[in-house]
């Protein structure tokens, strides 16, 4: 079972849904408003596939493949830590985020078996069974058809399509979370 310390999974909501869902178009969205609002959001993102950083010829990934545990780039834009496994376990959760910088809210993209609490990302289109059903930390839905009947009350249902009702939403549960810290 995957566990979070409670001092990160206050600041932390994961956004799941099945691949073609728009989580990452609406993941943009919330970002580029929250930023707007002055409010610093960090992003993890999960992957279940070899991640490719820089072309192999470049003197980084060089660098890396010769045996380097570590590499930084850095530049006056951006850096980058890449931080070679070589067989070792995937770092946990709480793990991933104690390398991140403090930030006002942590996103994760992802991560749908942790005991966080997650914004769930369904069209109905894509023709896959939804997890809010079946995953009591699933707090809200943003969706492109009508809440159906029987769900529980305090499961928030928000409109895909208007993604400002998603932000204030988000607002909201930020703020509510942050007072119980």
């Amino acid at each position: 079972m995957h566990q979070v310390s409670p001092t990160f999974a206050r600041k932390v909501l994961g956004v799941v849904g099945t691949s073609g869902s728009g989580k990452t178009t609406l993941l943009e969205h919330l970002l580029m408003q929250l930023a707007a609002q002055g409010l610093k959001v960090n992003v993890i993102k999960h992957s279940h596939h070899d991640l490719q950083f820089e072309p192999p010829h470049k003197d980084s990934a060089r660098l890396r493949i010769a045996g380097a545990a570590e590499v930084m780039v850095g530049s006056p834009f951006r850096y980058a830590i890449i931080h070679e496994l070589r067989d070792a376990p995937e770092p946990t959760l709480d793990e991933q985020l104690a390398r991140m910088s403090p930030a006002d809210l942590t996103l994760l993209e992802g991560f749908k078996t942790y005991p966080i609490d997650k914004l769930e990302v369904h069209r109905l289109e894509n023709g896959r069974a939804p997890l809010y059903p079946h995953d009591e930390r699933v707090v809200a839905v943003a969706a492109d058809h009508p809440r159906p009947d029987g769900l529980r009350a305090s499961l928030a249902w928000l409109d895909l399509n208007q993604p400002a009702e998603v932000l204030a939403w988000l607002l909201t549960h930020l703020k509510k979370t942050s007072l119980q810290g």
